[in-house]
């Protein structure tokens, strides 16, 4: 899921952007020869999430900084837990922390709140996936721990699967035109989505033979129907509405997957402390 070379670029950026032309209280402070060691601890319960680009900060910083993480990624951690220890140079150690605390807080923080809903639906076979409503150019490493807290992903970006939406169908004139218009024009290897309000919607989208049918803020009782009428000529996905409290009265209906951007956008970043 973290591409090496996409993650190593965006770290660059965002170390020029934290250190400017320079760290000019650590560089002023520490001697050239300064050593220093410290400890990664969670001052909270959480799922590990984001040690590869957590090592990737330091990395581009000093080869001389050495990591060894006690818990990987995935794992559950506890208020308390010494993550991981670190040591080697002052300079560079200090300068790294803010931004390597970053990645990890924010990564940790999505991971366990997405593992809240995987659990909340139990032993339904419906699976919580993400949406587009991510932090702009945070979108791998927040996908990375949607999967990494055990839920699934719904497309990369507007390239990775067609979904006619509200406004593209009163663009196209009805569902039955966009989809003949897509189906034209796109490779076999593209599925088309439709999201449907309606039943009226979810009869045509049938008709249509749509791959997946997103049944949106739709009514418990509705989505049963729809289910029913759908009867596994598409992929089911519900949206709207979803939370802990809800999602796993959704799952009970028969869809197949459950979107949701609150396992990302209200997820708290993880109390996680470098130190020394």
């Amino acid at each position: 899921m973290l591409n090496k070379f996409i993650m190593e670029e965006h770290v660059k950026s965002a170390l020029i952007e934290d250190i400017g032309y320079g760290d000019i209280t650590t560089e002023n402070l520490a001697e050239e020869n300064d050593k220093l060691k410290g400890f990664l601890n969670t001052r909270t319960d959480g799922v590990l999430c984001g040690v590869e680009v957590f090592k990737t900060v330091y990395k581009l910083l000093s080869d001389d900084i050495k990591i060894d993480f006690h818990f990987k990624e995935g794992d559950k951690i506890k208020k308390g837990d010494k993550i991981a220890t670190l040591s080697g140079p002052a300079k560079e150690l200090l300068m790294g922390e803010r931004l390597s605390l970053n990645y990890i807080q924010r990564m940790s923080g999505i991971a366990p709140e997405t593992c809240k809903y995987q659990e909340a639906i139990g032993d339904y076979p419906a699976k919580i996936v993400d949406t587009r409503k991510t932090t702009p150019n945070f979108r791998m490493f927040e996908k990375h721990a949607v999967k990494t807290g055990g839920g699934a992903l719904h497309r990369f970006n507007l390239s990775d699967c067609a979904m006619i939406k509200d406004n593209h169908i009163r663009l196209a004139g009805s569902i039955t035109k966009a989809v003949e218009k897509l189906r034209k024009n796109l490779s076999h290897a593209h599925k088309i989505e439709v999201e449907c309000d309606t039943l009226e919607q979810v009869s045509e989208a049938i008709q249509c033979k749509a791959d997946i049918i997103m049944l949106d803020n739709m009514s418990i009782e509705d989505m049963k129907k729809a289910v029913k009428m759908i009867n596994h000529q598409a992929i089911v996905e519900a949206s709207g509405n979803v939370n802990l409290s809800t999602v796993r009265e959704i799952a009970s209906t028969g869809v197949d997957i459950i979107s949701s951007s609150a396992i990302v956008a209200k997820a708290q970043t993880l109390d996680i402390a470098l130190d020394i």
